[in-house]
């Protein structure tokens, strides 16, 4: 969160900078409806046990939905201005960035696959949405000199304190829900021994 959501942000700056009002705007809302949902779905889990235990769904990986949304857009920007086989081919290279950090936060235990998988996919239909409404775009200016002081700064965000995104939502799915202490993915094994704790 703290590197990808400064790049999120960095790619409305771009874009209102360079006085594609109504780009920014879109690609605000898509972004923000995207991690919306991903918001949804974990508060979801957290507060009220909403998944879906046959495949481990807990909830839309974050990671995942940030990386297949952002990395498309930000390579598909960069290469705006040359030929459209270059373009095509980096913004194929962000979406395979995208898919092996999904792979790693599923290798890591972070995620299961049924959680990376959606995250990857619901990033993806983003960036794709709004590459399709910035490909209809015929003048697109982008200042070189803004995107490198924001990559300069993005090469500073890991050495940041993490965000404490999953406390947030945990504090917001108790309040919201009402309970003491937040649904875990151990209360399924739970529920399997004890049918009538369902």
């Amino acid at each position: 969160m703290a590197v990808m959501a400064p790049a999120g942000l960095a790619i409305a700056v771009w874009l209102a900078c360079g006085k594609s009002w109504r780009l920014a705007l879109q690609w605000c809302v898509l972004f923000g409806a995207g991690m919306a949902l991903v918001v949804l779905t974990k508060v979801a889990f957290i507060g009220w046990g909403i998944g879906v235990r046959s495949v481990e769904f807990a909830g839309i990986s974050g990671h995942a939905m940030r990386s297949a949304a952002i990395f498309p857009v930000l390579c598909f920007l960069l290469l705006k201005n040359v030929h459209p086989d270059w373009r095509r081919a980096g913004v194929c290279a962000g979406v395979a960035l995208a898919v092996l950090i999904s792979i790693a936060r599923v290798k890591g235990h972070a995620h299961s696959s049924s959680e990376a998988i959606s995250g990857t996919l619901l990033g993806l239909l983003v960036a794709g949405a709004f590459i399709w409404q910035m490909a209809a775009v015929r003048e697109l200016f982008v200042s070189r000199t803004l995107v490198a002081l924001s990559l300069c700064g993005l090469l500073l965000t890991p050495a940041a304190e993490p965000v404490p995104t999953e406390q947030w939502m945990t504090q917001l799915a108790l309040y919201l829900s009402g309970h003491e202490r937040p649904f875990q993915r151990s209360d399924w094994k739970v529920a399997e021994r004890h049918p009538l704790l369902r």
